[in-house]
C-alpha cells in the first residue's frame, strides 16, 4: 500500500479498499448528514456489508481502469476522500468527486488531495479533460473547482435526484494544458 503526505499536518491520501469497510462506516456515521447533503455516499453504506460492497464496487472499477477511490486520513483517522467517479483513458476524460466529514472542513484537504489525482491523471495517464459535477447549492464544492482552475461550462437543470429532491448540477472542467499552467500557481502542501 502507499500513502501520499498531504502536508505537515498529519494528513495522508491512501487507497480506500474493501478491507476498510468498518473504518469507512464509522467515518460515515460520524458525519452522515453533513456528507449526505449533496452526495448519496452515506445512503449507500448503512452497515458493514453494504460499506464493503460499495468499496468493492470501486475496487472492481479500478481493476477495470474505470474509477478509483481514495481516503484522506488525518492523524490516522479516516475523515474523507476523493475519487475518480468515472475514468475513460481511451477518451482521455475523467470525473472527480469528493466528500469530507464536518470536523475536517476548512483545512484545504480536498483541494490538496485532488491536486495529486489531477496530476496523475494528466501526467501519467494522459487524460485531457478532467470534469467536476456539483450541485449548484454546494458552494464548498464549487469553490474547489475554482481553486483547481476549472471553468464552469454549464448547469444541468434539475438533473440529479437526491433524497427525493431534484438538484441543478453544474459542470466544471479543466483541460490538460490549462492544468499544467494553473498548477504552477498552486503551492504544494
Amino acid at each position: 500500500m502507499f500513502a501520499i503526505s498531504l502536508g505537515d499536518d498529519g494528513t495522508e491520501l491512501r487507497p480506500l479498499e474493501p478491507w476498510h469497510a468498518e473504518e469507512y462506516l464509522a467515518h460515515l456515521d460520524r458525519s452522515r448528514e453533513h456528507i449526505g447533503r449533496y452526495v448519496p455516499l452515506p445512503d449507500r453504506a448503512t452497515d458493514v456489508a453494504s460499506a464493503r460492497a460499495y468499496l468493492q464496487r470501486y475496487a472492481d472499477s479500478q481493476a477495470a481502469d474505470a474509477g478509483r477511490f481514495y481516503g484522506i486520513w488525518l492523524d490516522d483517522t479516516l475523515v474523507g476522500g476523493v475519487l475518480f467517479f468515472a475514468f475513460d483513458a481511451a477518451q482521455g476524460t475523467c470525473e472527480l468527486g469528493c466528500w469530507l466529514e464536518e470536523s475536517a472542513t476548512g483545512r484545504g484537504l480536498i483541494t490538496r488531495a485532488l491536486r495529486h489525482l489531477v496530476d496523475w491523471a494528466v501526467d501519467v495517464r494522459g487524460i485531457h479533460r478532467v470534469e467536476w459535477h456539483a450541485a449548484s447549492r454546494n458552494t464548498a464544492s464549487l469553490a474547489v473547482a475554482q481553486r483547481l482552475g476549472m471553468q464552469r461550462e454549464g448547469v444541468l437543470r434539475e438533473s440529479f435526484v437526491h433524497r427525493g429532491e431534484r438538484l441543478d448540477m453544474e459542470v466544471w472542467a479543466v483541460l490538460a494544458p490549462q492544468w499544467r499552467t494553473h498548477r504552477e500557481t498552486l503551492g504544494r502542501g
